[in-house]
């Protein structure tokens, strides 16, 4: 397989409107605009959304033209295709806090010195009325409720918002402004990257590249609001620990998705998962974490893993943080932001996975001593009672 090849199959799930077409423009040299669109809808970007990252920054690399689309407009809408309700609107606020730090944790994949950055605000924010009408008049409501998982919300009688019918012809105008060759986008973006074929149709074909999803810590699709993600902005022992907490049986999934590493090896680390699979699986964390902190983090994030969670020792670097007395253990971990949110803090303890002193805690447990507070598997805290 060659480097085109390879391109246009590792974690490609569907190329529309086909493979050949595109490899053949590809080969002819012309330089192409291809870009990525990700919406600020979360404050952070996680390890599935470096799949299609790292298509981006491949392209890059051969001299195409390429954009990193930063969908600060359409996350005032926001996109349902994975979702069974609809999504909460965001304020301009929220959007604005989310969007802090997403060019520097993408620029862990991304090249920006290759790779332009744009924002969807800089034209739909100047879209007028009578625009709007022409462009929703190209397409059908029968296209849009014909959608999985919106039929499915409407024989449940579940509310489906007519602002959620405007999202895909919003992300369609992203691609006419962007005169795009190529959008690369997850399988669940399919419907909403064929819009701008749509629009570009009478101009030039245009290609969409759908990338395969990337399973996250629990076995469903990574996913911002499902608890089960890999933050690129995580610490490396929090990524090394998550990838560790990965089953078997998605280890070559993440080595294809969520690595650069070549496919030869990649053929190698299946033969030897099935003898040795702690040793394949740590191979695995350390290069994930390598890639995006380098060696010396990566050499760091595994002794600590070895040393807290394989012989039960606590790290040397332990967190100490001060507190009032008989404070709730789920305030605590709010209060000091040591999990992504409140919410996130009551399903983990709910699930059993916070420890106070070698207890597991509840929902009413306070801390009224002195003590080592667990967080999952690899987070601890030393508490001390002011």
């Amino acid at each position: 397989m060659n480097e085109l090849q390879e391109l246009l199959t590792r974690g490609v799930a569907n190329i529309i409107p086909n493979r050949k077409l595109l490899e053949e423009k590809l080969a002819s040299g012309e330089k192409l605009n291809i870009y990525l669109g990700i919406d600020p809808t979360a404050p952070n970007i996680h390890l599935g959304h470096a799949v299609s990252l790292r298509k981006l920054q491949r392209f890059a690399q051969l001299g195409h033209n390429v954009t990193f689309l930063v969908g600060d407009f359409t996350a005032k809408i926001g996109d349902t295709s994975d979702k069974e309700t609809e999504r909460p609107q965001l304020s301009d606020e929220e959007i604005k806090s989310n969007l802090e730090t997403y060019k520097k944790q993408a620029e862990k994949i991304i090249d920006f010195e290759k790779v332009e950055i744009r924002f969807n605000s800089e034209w739909l924010s100047r879209l007028s009325f009578e625009k709007t009408i022409r462009l929703i008049g190209k397409f059908s409501l029968n296209d849009f409720i014909s959608r999985e998982l919106i039929k499915k919300r409407l024989n449940e009688g579940k509310s489906v918002g007519l602002l959620e019918t405007i999202y895909p012809i919003m992300q369609g105008y992203d691609s006419m402004i962007l005169n795009t060759d190529l959008q690369i986008g997850g399988t669940d973006q399919t419907f909403n990257m064929q819009a701008g074929r749509a629009l570009l149709k009478n101009k030039k074909e245009s290609f969409v590249m759908a990338t395969e999803f990337l399973s996250g810590t629990d076995g469903r699709k990574m996913s911002k609001t499902w608890g089960n993600a890999i933050w690129l902005i995580d610490k490396p022992e929090e990524i090394f620990g998550k990838v560790m907490s990965i089953t078997d049986s998605v280890v070559i999934e993440y080595f294809t998705l969520a690595t650069n590493v070549p496919f030869s090896n990649i053929e190698e680390f299946k033969k030897e998962l099935e003898t040795a699979p702690m040793q394949v699986k740590k191979k695995l964390a350390h290069i994930i974490v390598s890639e995006l902190y380098g060696n010396e983090k990566a050499d760091k994030a595994k002794e600590n893993f070895e040393k807290t969670v394989q012989n039960k020792e606590l790290p040397s670097d332990i967190k100490k943080i001060e507190t009032g007395k008989d404070i709730l253990v789920v305030d605590f971990i709010a209060n000091n932001n040591l999990l992504e949110s409140r919410s996130e803090a009551k399903r983990l303890i709910e699930q059993g996975g916070v420890v106070f002193n070698e207890h597991k805690v509840d929902l009413f447990t306070k801390i009224s001593e002195n003590g080592i507070l667990k967080i999952g598997k690899r987070n601890f805290i030393e508490v001390n009672i002011k």
